[in-house]
């Protein structure tokens, strides 16, 4: 199969459909490569949370000086969450979007120290994080152990269904006419005068622009124009237990261990937090015994009540990360035409901002925001 596109986007997540749809509803002519099946990897199987805040577990490893840097990251991820609310009303479909608020418990008072200091470096850039005590902590969320001794409440954070918002994107980027290619493998681009050429294991495609939004396979595309990049893919797993009358109207972390917590629409409380999945010779994933008892515990240890409810299934996920957490976002110097679309570690939550931003820098459009200080391209 052979064709000539003004655009071919790599990499068939919520990142690179919404990216695909954008282009397409700017006027280009626009296809989308994806080597296996769309969402398949972290936008299909990720856990569904709404990240706002600076993460906990990074911060009390990485210090101040870290969260100052990523610090303007805050306000594109505070944009891209007015982006998902609005978000199943423009695909005409309900994505179980609900921003009910994000909460790190706290079980010490160093913690709670870490939770204030984090909370001045948000607040510096526009996301507020209220510090409650014990007794406010346990009005707010009655459900939490009494053993808390605090914690910290911010109010944007929320979920959203992927098993419901991948695909509902894809039937849209589709309708705009975006020409979508599953099951085809990226083996070479080559640059051109004027455009590119994509060889993939289904012909060889044409495009003035490409957009890499591969996740953790983007830096295996970048080095096929001999662009090196510093993002990897991370085995994660995530657990969702029975269905249970409605109990966790929050997003919950704990500053005791990592952990994200929430109850879906149907009553089941999914658990994940970043625990790692073991990896076969063979380079397929299954569930680590040791990362799925010890994210239960953290999980117990924060809403005694899960201790009460079976685990139905568990299930595992690629997940782009970078070192210092910082996206990589925009035209990449010195190869004209080359788009990078990749936010690491929280890819899910800032899908639809990153997607607009990308699109309208390769439609040649004022950029919705200034990526100075977000992206490392920007620097």
């Amino acid at each position: 199969m052979a064709g000539g596109f003004d655009v071919v986007v790599i990499g068939g997540g919520i990142t690179g459909l919404m990216t695909a749809w954008n282009l397409a509803d700017g006027g280009a002519r626009v296809a989308l490569v994806e080597a296996g099946d769309l969402g398949a990897e972290a936008s299909g199987a990720n856990a569904g949370s709404l990240h706002l805040q600076i993460q906990y577990p990074e911060f009390a490893l990485y210090g101040e000086d870290w969260a100052r840097a990523y610090g303007p990251c805050l306000g594109f991820l505070k944009a891209s969450l007015d982006l998902w609310q609005a978000l199943s009303e423009r695909v005409g479909e309900d994505l179980d979007v609900k921003l009910g608020g994000g909460i790190i418990v706290a079980q010490n008072d160093e913690q709670m120290r870490l939770i204030a200091r984090k909370a001045r470096i948000e607040a510096a850039h526009g996301v507020e994080t209220t510090l409650l005590d014990g007794g406010q902590l346990r009005a707010l969320a009655p459900y939490l152990t009494n053993t808390a001794v605090g914690g910290g409440f911010c109010a944007l954070e929320g979920k959203a269904n992927p098993l419901r918002a991948t695909p509902a994107v894809a039937l849209a980027a589709q309708r705009a006419g975006v020409t979508i290619m599953r099951k085809t493998t990226v083996t070479g681009i080559s640059a051109e005068t004027g455009g590119f050429q994509i060889a993939t294991s289904n012909g060889l495609l044409e495009a003035q622009r490409v957009v890499n939004a591969a996740g953790a396979r983007a830096g295996e595309i970048a080095a096929m124009l001999g662009v090196a990049i510093e993002i990897d893919g991370f085995p994660l797993q995530v657990t969702v237990t029975e269905p249970v009358a409605p109990l966790i109207p929050h997003l919950v972390y704990s500053a005791a261990g990592k952990l994200s917590l929430k109850q879906a629409a149907n009553g089941g409380c999914i658990i994940g937090g970043g625990w790692p999945a073991a990896l076969r010779a063979n380079g397929t994933l299954f569930i680590d015994p040791a990362s799925l008892t010890g994210n239960m515990g953290v999980a117990a240890g924060v809403v005694p009540k899960l201790g009460q409810m079976r685990a139905i299934r568990s299930w595992t996920a690629w997940v782009n990360g970078t070192p210092d957490w910082r996206p990589i976002l925009g035209e990449v110097p010195n190869r004209p035409g080359f788009f990078l679309a990749l936010f690491p570690w929280v890819g899910f939550s800032a899908a639809p901002m990153t997607a607009k931003v990308i699109a309208e820098l390769v439609l040649g459009r004022r950029p919705s925001t200034d990526l100075k200080g977000v992206s490392v391209l920007a620097d």
